[in-house]
């Protein structure tokens, strides 16, 4: 698999360990936290998956034919397996754009349906059509290059077609920001707040308001918000 369709660079091996007893989650988010570049390789009875990293941003996994976002859910739901950690591997393929975080987050929430024997709810899953006020602009504000999430909120707090966890937190914090700027158009007598930025470290939060929603859009810290938004007003703009 994969070196048919892919420019594969390979190494040595690096450790291997046990996916139930040392926790692939746990070694994914070490390998983004310290920017690893390279591969996973995850083998389950006769099946091998493959996880590639640039810098510590999952970019490609692929499985039995299937790749992308799909094949990354799939090896993290196997219940066992091996593991070994590849350095020195690349792949000229880039088939994911969510954040490590993103990705970590769908998996359990996955595993957690298939656990308790629900179907995935429409809208949620990585592969389903977004539903609710902007559904498709939703889909395109999302794929933007330097977005992590975004969620449409409504001037009541209620999230627009996304019951995701991530689409929660984002929408707390949302919340608060709209909290904020509410306080301070009352104090410099500016009127309501219509759009904010907050730039962080490791991420940035743009919050563009309208008479009746707000979008709440997650930045990836290497990314400039400034140009982001601009990307994000020109798929607003072709909706009307």
């Amino acid at each position: 698999m994969g070196p048919k369709n892919e420019s594969h660079t390979n190494a040595m091996e690096g450790f291997e360990g046990s996916v139930a007893g040392l926790g692939l989650t746990d070694v994914i988010e070490l390998n983004a936290n310290n920017r690893f570049s390279g591969c996973i390789s995850v083998r389950h009875d006769a099946s091998t998956g493959l996880i590639f990293f640039r810098d510590g941003e999952v970019i490609h996994a692929e499985q039995e034919g299937i790749r992308g976002e799909r094949a990354f859910y799939e090896i993290m739901q196997w219940p066992g397996g091996k593991f070994s950690l590849e350095p020195n591997v690349a792949t000229t393929s880039r088939t994911i754009d969510r954040s490590w975080k993103f990705l970590l987050m769908e998996a359990h929430r996955l595993m957690d349906e298939r656990r308790s024997g629900r179907q995935p709810a429409a809208g949620r899953g990585p592969t389903a059509p977004a539903s609710g006020p902007g559904g498709t602009a939703m889909q395109r504000i999302r794929q933007i290059p330097g977005v992590a999430y975004a969620v449409l909120l409504g001037k009541d707090g209620v999230r627009a077609g996304d019951d995701s966890y991530e689409a929660e937190t984002l929408a707390g914090q949302t919340a608060y920001l709209a909290m904020l700027g509410k306080r301070l158009g009352e104090i410099f007598q500016v009127g309501g707040v219509l759009a904010a930025t907050v730039h962080g470290t490791e991420q940035h939060l743009l919050l563009l308001g309208s008479k009746t929603h707000d979008l709440s859009v997650l930045v990836k810290g290497d990314s400039q918000p400034g140009a982001v938004e601009v990307e994000i007003r020109k798929v607003v703009t072709a909706r009307r």
